[in-house]
């Protein structure tokens, strides 16, 4: 896919039955791709490297922040402790 020149990836947990080195090559080649990604996982570490944008949809409310998934976890825990 990424040597087609695609300018979107949509996956979905893409992490899940890879072993720990498909993990890593996966994951070092999502960072230098230069298009747009849409993804999910539970694999925190993978999104944390990944991700740049979170786009949380909770109880029919978006909320659409440009911070790394650590970030927007403490902005979370700040926002539902006020």
């Amino acid at each position: 896919m990424m040597l087609k020149k695609a300018n979107v990836l949509l996956l979905d947990e893409p992490t899940n039955h890879l072993d720990l080195e498909s993990i890593t090559a996966l994951n070092n080649g999502l960072i230098n791709y230069k298009g747009a990604m849409i993804f999910t996982s539970h694999d925190h570490q993978f999104v944390q490297t990944i991700a740049n944008r979170i786009i949380d949809i909770t109880d029919g409310k978006i909320t659409d922040k440009q911070l790394t998934y650590d970030e927007f976890l403490e902005w979370n825990k700040e926002r539902v402790s006020s």
